[in-house]
């Protein structure tokens, strides 16, 4: 675990402790809002800084992150790397992610993917889906926190300024609830 990043998260507010009810209907007694951290540029720029020198070297030519809060790192990992930036969204009525308003990459092109908190890699793996369709090669991915404490292999190797093991249990077996702690319903994920 990267403690500088783990204080910065802690000093922005961004790591809570408590019950909460994950998206995935788990329930935890720790939580990352990282729009907390996404709301103060900078921090952002910091720990997007992090990325970029990371991957100064690395040859990339477009940094692509997925919406929401990878639109805002990839903009912000490029800008500092001098490259391009993409972004890939959700295509409407679906869970695939494509690469639309005219997003086009050089053959050959070395992406960085980018995004904020892994959980279950569901955005990360979307966004690999699309960027197999074009003429690229993803040459790695780098998230702000790796939640699912380095248990996720995407091939590409990734980078995380932090590694948490967050405990999560099934609602029966949730030992907050059943230590009667109200459960809090975060985040931005519709019906969730």
């Amino acid at each position: 675990m990267d403690d500088e990043f783990l204080d910065t998260l802690q000093r922005v507010g961004a790591l809570k402790e408590g019950h909460f009810l994950l998206s995935s209907g788990r329930h935890s007694d720790r939580y990352i809002e990282k729009f907390d951290l996404l709301r103060q540029p900078a921090a952002t720029e910091a720990a997007c800084r992090r990325i970029a020198e990371r991957f100064g070297d690395a040859g990339i030519d477009v940094v692509v992150g997925p919406t929401t809060g990878g639109i805002l790192l990839a903009f912000e990992v490029a800008r500092q790397l001098g490259t391009g930036a993409a972004y890939a969204e959700r295509e409407e009525g679906s869970k695939a992610r494509t690469l639309r308003r005219g997003q086009t990459f050089a053959p050959g092109a070395r992406v960085l993917l980018v995004d904020d908190i892994l959980t279950t890699g569901g955005a990360v793996r979307e966004t690999l889906a699309a960027l197999a369709k074009q003429p690229v090669t993803t040459a790695a991915i780098a998230v702000l926190v790796d939640r699912s404490g380095g248990a996720i292999d995407f091939g590409p190797p990734l980078f995380a300024l932090t590694t948490i093991d967050v405990a999560t249990w099934d609602p029966d077996a949730c030992p907050l609830c059943a230590a009667g702690i109200p459960l809090v319903k975060p985040g931005t994920t519709p019906g969730v």
